[in-house]
């Protein structure tokens, strides 16, 4: 069987029959590129919606949030890495229909839906659309927790179904490369699902990586140009996975905060 390219984000990995992606969560089967992870879930749990974190959407309620394996970044200060950076054979997960997710999200009178969360949920963009397709109908609101990193073909097949995404934009270009993420990518998701949904943007503020005045004054401009009403979480960053950085200063959270505030009407600080 021949080699496919995959089409689900900017890697565009050629991967070989039998073989998996660099989101190890993605393979090639018969020739076509298939989530490994389709309803395989690692973590499943009640959360706050101010978690995510969505601060102006439904704030006060409660959501099912739903995740599994796998990752298209390979950020060094992942607090899920152990789910993040795993693949099939090394993560524990147990499996989940759509319609038994459907099920649980159904019986949780409490939850207004379904949030995909914990691992980069569009790689397994499949179950998210089938998942929505069964929950939607009952009024169940469907909420992402992404990197961005999706291609636009994926992003607009899962718009549809999406109320509310928070999308997290990490740094700049060359922090992007870093990471093994696409900047531009990433700024596409935000402007085209701004248009579409309830979209809120997470910074995880490290030191010598993005935590720069001229930054994040630079990032809170370009967000006001879509919309000035645009929640800004900073959050601050603790030493976590292959990063032994130091925490983030609490006061220099407050200063960049002061200066997005400059363009954005909301900017919240989290982990503070």
């Amino acid at each position: 069987m021949s080699e496919i390219i995959c089409p689900v984000c900017p890697h565009h990995c050629h991967i070989p029959e039998g073989g998996t992606g660099a989101c190890r969560a993605r393979g090639n089967r018969n020739g076509q590129s298939v989530p490994l992870n389709y309803g395989k879930l690692t973590s499943l749990a009640i959360d706050p919606i101010e978690k995510k974190p969505l601060a102006h959407f439904y704030p006060g309620s409660w959501i099912l949030s739903a995740g599994s394996f796998g990752c298209n970044f390979a950020c060094p200060f992942c607090q899920n890495h152990t789910i993040s950076m795993h693949g099939e054979n090394d993560s524990s997960y147990y499996e989940i229909s759509p319609a038994e997710l459907a099920g649980i999200a159904l019986k949780h009178t409490e939850s207004i839906g379904i949030a995909f969360t914990y691992n980069e949920p569009t790689i397994g963009w499949e179950y998210i659309r089938d998942t929505a397709e069964l929950v939607k109908p009952f009024g169940q609101k469907i909420v992402l927790v992404t990197n961005g990193c999706v291609s636009e073909d994926i992003l607009e097949e899962l718009l549809p179904y999406v109320d509310a995404m928070n999308i997290d934009l990490k740094g700049d270009r060359a922090f992007y490369r870093e990471l093994h993420g696409d900047y531009d990518t990433v700024k596409h998701t935000i402007e085209r699902a701004q248009q579409k949904c309830h979209v809120e943007v997470t910074t995880l503020v490290i030191p010598g990586k993005n935590d720069r005045t001229e930054w994040i004054r630079e990032e809170a401009r370009w967000l006001a140009s879509l919309d000035r009403k645009i929640v800004l979480h900073l959050s601050r960053y603790f030493p976590r996975y292959r990063y032994s950085i130091p925490a983030t200063d609490i006061v220099r959270m407050r200063e960049m905060k002061k200066a997005a505030e400059e363009y954005l009407d909301t900017v919240l600080l989290g982990n503070v």
